[in-house]
Parts: C-alpha cells; sequence; structure tokens
C-alpha cells in the first residue's frame, strides 16, 4: 500500500539518522537521563535552543506536535473561566477535538479562496480576536488543508494587536518545505510572552513514527512547563535519533525541493481539466479541487493500485482531494489515474 493521505514520508531517512539508529547503545535505555540534574529537559532541548537562538526554558518538547498542542489547549482552556479557542474555518479537525476534550468553546475565523490559493485576512483576524476575546487563538502555517501560509510579518502584526490576554498558538509543522528561514521565531517568543510555536520531526523530518515534536514559546509560563515536561526525562533513543535528524538539514532539504516536481506535475496535468483546480501549496502536500461525480470510480481505480488519498469531507471542501507529497514515480501513477477517470466521465 502507497499512503499518500496523511502526509507521512515516502522518502529515505538521512545517513546520520540511519547511522544514529544502528550505533544507539541499548544500555542507555538502562538509566534515565541525567541532564536534569544542570536544570535542562534534555539534549534535545538544548540543541534546538543552540540552533533557534531560543532559551532551553522556553523550548518545548512533546510526544509529536500534537502533544504540544493537546498539552497548550488543555491547559490554557481549563485556566479561569474562559474557555474558548479561535481557529481557521478550514483545519485540521483535531483542534477541534482537543478543545472538545476539556469542553472548549471553539469558534472559527474565515479563510478565503482567492484564485489558486486560501489566505488568512489578517485583520479579520485581529478584528475577531479583539471581539470575541478567546482564551485561545489558533493559526496554522502551513495551514491543513488549503497548504497556505502566513509571513513572519504578518504574523507580527497580529501579535501586536490582540490582546495579551489571547494565548496564541502558531501550528508550524509543514513551516520548512518552502521556507527554510527561521531566524523571525526567537525575536517574536521573545517580545511576546503569549506566544508558542509548536513544530515536529513528522514532517520536514521525515520520522513521524519517532514522535518527537518541539517548539517555542514566551517567557514567564513556569506553571505550563511544570504541566507539560516530563519530570524523568524523553526517551532516550528518540533523542538520538533527534540529533541526528537535527544534523541533516541539507539531506531533508533536498527531499523538500524535490516535491515541487510533485506540484508542477499536477498543475500541468490536472490544472487545464474541466473541474479541476489545483491549489498553490508551501506544504508536503497539495490540495485539488475536482468533479465529485468521479469521486466512485477515483476511489475504485486508486484502490486498484494499492494506493491511498485524501478524499476531503470537511463542509467547503467537498469536492476536493489532498495528496501527500511523495516520490516521482509513485506522483506520476496517482496524476495519470486522475487524469484517466476525469476524461472518461
Amino acid at each position: 500500500m502507497v499512503f499518500l493521505d496523511r502526509n507521512e514520508f515516502n522518502f529515505q531517512p538521512s545517513q546520520k539518522v540511519l547511522e544514529a539508529v544502528k550505533s544507539f547503545n541499548p544500555l542507555d535505555l538502562c538509566f534515565y537521563t541525567r541532564i536534569y540534574d544542570e536544570g535542562k529537559k534534555s539534549v534535545v532541548s538544548v540543541r534546538l535552543s543552540e540552533i533557534y537562538g531560543v532559551p532551553e526554558e522556553q523550548v518545548l518538547l512533546g510526544y509529536g506536535g500534537e502533544d504540544i498542542l493537546k498539552n497548550t489547549v488543555h491547559y490554557y482552556l481549563t485556566k479561569g473561566n474562559n474557555k474558548t479557542i479561535l481557529i481557521p474555518q478550514f483545519s485540521w479537525w483535531y483542534y477541534n477535538s482537543i478543545a472538545a476534550e476539556v469542553e472548549g468553546n471553539t469558534e472559527m475565523y474565515p479563510l478565503y479562496e482567492m484564485e489558486d490559493t486560501f489566505a488568512y485576512n489578517v485583520d479579520e483576524v485581529i478584528e475577531y480576536t479583539n471581539r470575541i476575546c478567546p482564551r485561545i487563538l489558533l493559526l496554522a502555517s502551513p495551514n491543513n488543508p488549503t497548504g497556505n501560509s502566513l509571513t513572519p510579518e504578518e504574523i507580527g502584526r497580529i501579535m501586536e494587536n490582540i490582546p495579551s490576554e489571547t494565548m496564541v498558538l502558531i501550528d508550524e509543522a509543514y513551516a520548512s518545505f518552502i521556507s527554510c528561514d527561521t531566524d523571525y521565531i526567537a525575536p517574536l517568543v521573545n517580545k511576546y510572552s503569549n506566544l508558542i510555536i509548536s513544530r515536529t520531526l513528522s514532517k520536514f523530518y521525515g520520522l513521524p513514527g519517532l514522535r518527537m515534536g518541539f517548539g517555542f514559546m514566551g517567557a514567564g509560563h513556569k506553571d505550563f512547563l511544570k504541566y507539560a515536561n516530563k519530570y524523568l526525562g524523553y526517551n532516550r533513543f528518540s533523542e538520538a535519533v533527534t540529533l541526528a535528524a537535527l544534523d541533516s538539514d541539507d539531506h531533508y532539504r533536498d527531499v523538500a525541493n524535490q516535491m515541487e516536481w510533485d506540484r508542477q506535475l499536477f498543475k500541468k496535468e490536472l490544472g487545464s481539466l474541466e473541474g479541476f483546480k489545483v491549489y498553490k501549496s508551501v506544504a508536503n502536500f497539495i490540495l485539488i479541487k475536482y468533479p465529485i461525480e468521479i469521486k466512485a470510480a477515483l476511489q475504485k481505480a486508486m484502490a486498484e493500485q494499492s494506493y491511498k488519498i485524501k478524499y476531503m469531507t470537511d463542509p467547503g471542501l467537498e469536492s476536493c482531494l489532498r495528496i501527500t507529497l511523495g516520490r516521482p514515480e509513485q506522483i506520476q501513477v496517482v496524476c495519470d489515474t486522475i487524469k484517466r477517470i476525469a476524461t472518461q466521465k
């Protein structure tokens, strides 16, 4: 089965990651980490502090990015009387789910379809936040499933014009596929104490099975850090592999660059077909509008070839496909199959 439905990694890990796996000493699992004796969370948080220029105590670690998102939402929606979280209209179902787990109230702000992309209206996000006054404002950049993102300048404008009582949670799980710029992170978290930026090794670094997420937050949240941190440290095998992955940016940047071939193939082969629209994407997936009447035939054709893609069911996106960007030979099969079914209708 070729899985192109959950934005996983269909390429090879870096050589450094492979070597870290092969050379890991199982005896290390017999002992807790001792870095807690230095008042630090992990060798990973220390390394991330060095890479991103954020103080180690403001680095977050979690069991995947979802753990950081979940801890943030659960903690801040259960402190005080404000249980409202504001999320994008078209976004990952998980945001609403984790809020519901603590009886949170989810409100949505719109994303707008503009030609071949979706976009945030920054002024409207600011207006919604000031009017609703949520405990948490969630921004996804890039957003899943629409594939659009915010610029650092837009993030800064939002932060500057909303109440400091609102925690801003930015899900940047897919942020590295187009841009390698991370210089904006340290200035933002140093300036705004109400900001949390969540990232992960699951997407750009292609290690979703490792379950290692990381993030950064503004200063002054000791109680949240106690809530989110692991008293006895983190998985030492995962730490070793994570350090190797973080030291392999060239390998993963090459993989990310290869995905542009996928984007261009879809645009060239499907973009001009009747009823299709290929949206711009800055992530490792692409959203494609298609004639919904071919859905059953397309599902059958994909299943016969042991391929899985995502058929969207979200209100307003029911006539869209979300396809993970994989290896060229995989994407060629998907593109050819869609084109064949579309021209047979």
